[in-house]
């Protein structure tokens, strides 16, 4: 068996322009985004994604068969990383949480007639989804229990519910609901999916709600978690995405690959942050010498190297054993690469932080944005702590309890090692 570490000239011609994209045309833009008139950037974004769709990278963790590029999971995770140098990227190459998860989940459930009102025109960037799971009253990371129901009513189901963090929803042309549709399917078979457009009576968008990200938000603005209510909203038969009970499975359509690009696009962040503080370390003077010269800094430069690069192999053999094996075979993968590397991104952004000082703290560099976005990243798409006791269940399937001493007990070894000792005297002529 062959490993390879290199990928294939084409695709890395392919990369090569990506990151010339981002870097020149999209990082510029950054300190003045939030300022850009916003029917001007929409334009110009749509400009920019003509540019990306003309390279076939639009969309592209889609398979062919959905409208996709179907590139696999390992090419999509070198997309990602530097997909993650710039999160505005996301919006340009068609990848934009929650979006693109929602585009998995509408491609392996709706029908063709649901594909052609919602999937489609989603893929084209012509309109924006959301996708509301998590309720305030009820544990997000557990999605086999939730208070918001659906019910039969004629040709519409009525849904009723109070949901909360649900990103994008302020500027959503399109919610994807789940509700509770078949109580008696409990635990896995009881709730459904359901498109509820903008604009439908009974949904209420309550507010966006304020976060460790931005603290004061601005009602309609991209990435913003707002709260809904819904009361005798009513939407057509036809809206239920799948069979009812199915919205479970349907779920979980969404999650498997986005967190492989979840963790390249951390990692992409964390080697931005990781240039900034070698650029500092080498600028500096303190105590007469760079910091560059401090083994403490030294500690911190090579410390977050090794935790990026570690990341990433672990992140790329997932990808790997993904596309080769298939998601279900890589559940306790994904969860462990998701709970590593937003791990590993917060450390190195703090380490920035802390070399760059009260420069770092500051908003004068970007860093302290980025890592009050990424704290988000060990609570959302189910908490690490979850992630961690999934992986340790699939571990210890492999193990057999034993009775008595350990199996590694030195002096129940003792015999069979001196009955093997007799054995390879005897066969070395010893005896």
């Amino acid at each position: 068996m062959a490993w390879d570490f290199e990928t294939d000239p084409e695709f890395a011609e392919q990369l090569a322009w990506m990151r010339a994209f981002i870097d020149d045309e999209l990082i510029p833009l950054e300190p003045i985004l939030d300022e850009l008139p916003a029917d001007e950037w929409l334009v110009a974004k749509r400009h920019l994604q003509n540019r990306v769709k003309a390279h076939g990278l639009w969309g592209a963790f889609l398979d062919p068969k959905l409208g996709g590029a179907g590139l696999g999971q390992l090419k999509l995770a070198l997309m990602s990383e530097i997909i993650g140098r710039c999160m505005m990227s996301m919006a340009i190459f068609g990848v934009q949480a929650p979006d693109s998860g929602n585009m998995e989940l509408l491609a392996h459930g709706a029908t063709e007639a649901q594909k052609e009102r919602w999937l489609w025109p989603n893929l084209r960037g012509e309109i924006s989804s959301a996708f509301a799971l998590t309720e305030p009253f009820f544990a997000g990371a557990d999605p086999t229990v939730i208070g918001t129901t659906a019910t039969k009513d004629g040709d519409e189901w009525v849904i009723e519910g109070h949901k909360w963090f649900i990103t994008n929803a302020s500027i959503a042309d399109i919610v994807l609901v789940f509700a509770e549709t078949n109580p008696e399917g409990r635990p896995h078979r009881h709730a459904s999916v359901f498109v509820v457009p903008t604009g439908t009576p009974g949904m209420e968008i309550v507010r966006d709600i304020g976060t460790m990200a931005h603290p004061d938000p601005e009602f309609g603005r991209l990435g913003n978690h707002a709260e809904l209510i819904f009361k005798d909203c009513r939407v057509p038969a036809d809206h239920l995405i799948g069979d009812p009970g199915g919205g479970f499975t349907l779920a979980q359509q969404r999650l498997g690959g986005g967190r492989i690009h979840h963790a390249m696009r951390w990692l992409g962040q964390a080697q931005r942050s990781l240039d900034i503080m070698c650029e500092r370390a080498v600028s500096r003077i303190s105590h007469g010498k760079p910091l560059a010269q401090h083994q403490m800094m030294q500690d911190y430069v090579a410390l977050s190297h090794m935790e990026i690069q570690a990341a990433r192999l672990l992140t790329f053999q997932t990808a790997w054993k993904m596309d080769k094996y298939g998601a279900a075979a890589v559940r306790a993968d994904l969860g462990m690469i998701k709970a590593h590397v937003s791990k590993v991104v917060l450390a190195v952004l703090d380490r920035t932080i802390q070399v760059c000082g009260a420069l770092g703290y500051s908003s004068d560099l970007p860093v302290e944005s980025w890592y009050r976005g990424t704290r988000f990243g060990p609570i959302g798409d189910g908490p690490d702590e979850v992630h961690k006791s999934v992986l340790a269940r699939t571990l210890l399937k492999g193990y057999t309890p034993v009775e008595g001493w350990p199996s590694e007990h030195i002096p129940s070894r003792r015999p069979a090692a001196e009955a093997k000792w007799a054995e390879l005297r005897a066969e070395a002529g010893l005896t």
